[in-house]
């Protein structure tokens, strides 16, 4: 049990917040848009399984495949594999479980979720490598997460169309924009050890620049999906609070000042998954 507390903290399990209710988001209105009907309680039960599962093993991957670089950079020196705390071995125990529960889940919703799951699973392991060759590796983050309402989405339809692959690049986008932020802190560490990052190849006030430019298209891609389903006024205030949440955390770094960084990624990100999803059952729940 004290080593599952340990990679529970490693993994940053609460930080599920993120994904969680957007997974619910695609669920349950890819349910009421095509079906007609709210999901069952079955449904949600193993989506969020499968979301344990699948945020739980590309977490616990990341930390594994990073732990050489994660000792040499003097924030993550701490965490629990460079610091001695797990070893290699007994991650990968737990990676093998989680993609277990994600495959396990998968086979109780339908075939299509079943079929796509060698896709999520690929962009899952690719995302942990981007860092060593591609200053997009922020993209193929957003695409990871973007994967949680589009498999929500597939869950309760059986099907993937436009609005789903909407609200797949919407949170893709979100994703990258505010994992670029994130980034900025390890600008020079990123510099002297040869990765890759969108702040290391542009530069503070250019990563900053194109995460706004995507959390602006974010809001469009909300706003997209206000006009092609039957929400309303409710997601429509909700969409509103999500922008002005997206210009405070914007407002909170600069490329002089990255000292109210964390709340700016952590907190801010996590009311806004939170926001949009709640507005929208709100939304359904009137109408």
């Amino acid at each position: 049990m004290n080593k599952l507390k340990i990679i529970l903290e490693m993994i940053k399990f609460e930080h599920t917040i993120f994904a969680l209710p957007f997974a619910y988001m695609g669920a349950i209105l890819g349910s009421i848009v095509v079906n007609g009907t709210w999901p069952t309680l079955g449904q949600i039960f193993w989506i969020t399984l499968a979301m344990v599962g699948a945020r739980s093993a590309a977490m616990a991957l990341n930390r594994v495949i990073d732990r050489a670089i994660d000792a040499r950079n003097p924030r993550t020196v701490t965490r629990a594999i460079p610091a001695g705390l797990l070893s290699a071995k007994e991650v990968y125990v737990f990676i093998v479980g989680s993609f277990a529960l994600l495959f396990f889940a998968a086979f109780q919703l339908n075939m299509l979720a079943v079929q796509l799951l060698p896709l999520a699973v690929f962009v899952l392991v690719l995302y942990s490598y981007t860092k060593r060759f591609t200053w997009a590796c922020h993209l193929v983050l957003g695409v990871a997460i973007g994967l949680a309402p589009l498999g929500g989405w597939v869950a309760t339809t059986g099907q993937v169309d436009m609005i789903g692959l909407l609200l797949f690049v919407t949170v893709a986008l979100w994703t990258a924009g505010f994992d670029i932020i994130y980034a900025c802190q390890d600008i020079e560490f990123d510099k002297q050890n040869g990765l890759y990052s969108i702040p290391s190849r542009f530069g503070l006030a250019g990563a900053l620049s194109l995460a706004r430019w995507l959390h602006a298209i974010t809001v469009i891609g909300f706003v997209a999906l206000y006009f092609l389903t039957d929400l309303s006024f409710m997601f429509a205030i909700g969409v509103l609070v999500a922008a002005v949440i997206l210009i405070y955390e914007h407002r909170l770094v600069s490329p002089h000042d990255l000292s109210k960084l964390n709340t700016a990624f952590f907190t801010m990100n996590g009311v806004l998954s939170v926001v949009v999803f709640v507005f929208t059952i709100l939304d359904l729940v009137i109408k």
